[in-house]
């Protein structure tokens, strides 16, 4: 979708804040002399932030949407929403043990533990990437910077790529080549996580029945706009944690979208008004990556990553290049094939550059999740003291 469009559409809502905006223009009418409160101006800030987050990444090109670049950027604006959810919960902790905030705040945290399976099946993921990037390791250490180029060279780069071509065909096949490795984010994943008294239940790994999709329906059941006089009786605390429970749905939707994990499915429906000045790029990303996926070229696609394509299309291209030659290879033919190997560099660098700073983003999210629920669970536990 072209940046134009997005821009109009989102000019439209005026990047407003009419829930919050309104119910105060209605005090203000009743009391002229009426200034907002500190928790006004946070909440809106709060969304104000989220939007204009959004709002950026909605603005990418369609060369940089789904990229390692783009997903680490959708992570730091996930971190940062989150840090600044952390304080409206704590500077509104009085509020947290009253209906109907008490079930917001306990729904927003189950959904937070489902999303550590996610993140979980994401380093899985990431880890298959990365043996495919040996692959090209190997086709680059073959052909690359060779002045000339010979059977034996060809025969180990077409071997690696044959290699390569199967992993990615079993991936998309089964979403199962890495489901029974025992991966954690801990360094030791026998041990059990310390101060997670709260947890009714935490999984540090997926097992080999688990499902993206049917983790990402559970994430988005039952999430809801709250109703109006919900609003009122929360003093608009229960948007904010509306907000972070739909930004949690979109990233790991849009995690779950780009990187191969098991039984991926796009299938989880957004629903939230443009009333929301962040609903507006959240549900045009939304359909930009849905569109992404039904492309003739990506719709049978382990993973919708930039990256994943261009190792897709290099492999390609190569093997059908290497299947025609004939030895010695002509002129011609040889700088052909070093065009292709090219090729292959510039991929094999970008995710030798982007993976690891990806993965350990990822195991931020998850460990940011586990203590944000944590201290927010013990800031309920100590206002119920306090009553």
């Amino acid at each position: 979708m072209p940046t134009t469009d997005f821009q109009e559409a989102s000019s439209s809502s005026s990047f407003g804040f009419p829930i919050l905006s309104r119910r105060r223009d209605q005090i203000h009418s009743m009391d002229p002399t009426h200034e907002a409160t500190g928790q006004e101006v946070e909440l809106e800030a709060f969304q104000r932030k989220v939007a204009d987050r959004f709002h950026d990444l909605a603005s990418a090109n369609s060369d940089d949407l789904l990229s390692i670049p783009w997903l680490r950027k959708l992570l730091d604006a996930f971190l940062c929403c989150q840090e600044e959810f952390k304080v409206i919960i704590f500077n509104n902790k009085s509020y947290l043990n009253k209906p109907p905030m008490d079930r917001y705040i306990s729904d927003f945290y189950e959904r937070s533990v489902k999303a550590l399976d996610v993140c979980n099946a994401i380093r899985d993921g990431i880890e298959n990437i990365r043996q495919w990037q040996k692959q090209l390791e190997i086709v680059l250490c073959a052909l690359d910077n060779q002045r000339n180029i010979g059977e034996g060279q060809i025969r180990r780069a077409k071997k690696a790529l044959v290699d390569l071509t199967i992993g990615m065909l079993d991936e998309k096949d089964s979403n199962t080549t890495l489901a029974h490795r025992n991966r954690s984010f801990g360094r030791n994943n026998n041990a059990q996580p310390k101060n997670l008294g709260h947890f009714r239940s935490l999984s540090w790994s997926v097992s080999r029945s688990w499902s993206a999709a049917r983790q990402l329906q559970a994430i988005s059941n039952n999430l809801v706009a709250p109703r109006a006089n919900e609003i009122i009786s929360t003093n608009g605390l229960n948007l904010a944690v509306f907000t972070m429970n739909y930004v949690l749905l979109f990233v790991m939707w849009a995690l779950v979208a780009a990187i191969p994990c098991q039984d991926r499915g796009l299938q989880s429906h957004f629903y939230a008004t443009k009333q929301f000045s962040w609903a507006v790029p959240i549900l045009l990303l939304h359909e930009r990556i849905l569109e992404e996926s039904k492309k003739r070229d990506r719709r049978n696609s382990c993973g919708l990553l930039r990256e994943i394509h261009e190792i897709e299309k290099c492999a390609r291209h190569l093997n059908e290049l290497t299947d025609l030659v004939q030895f010695p290879l002509t002129e011609e033919k040889e700088r052909e094939v070093k065009r292709r190997v090219e090729e292959v560099g510039i991929v094999y660098e970008a995710i030798k550059d982007g993976l690891d700073p990806l993965e350990r983003q990822v195991r931020e999210v998850f460990h940011r999740i586990v203590r944000s629920r944590t201290e927010g669970l013990d800031s309920v536990g100590r206002a119920n003291n306090h009553d």
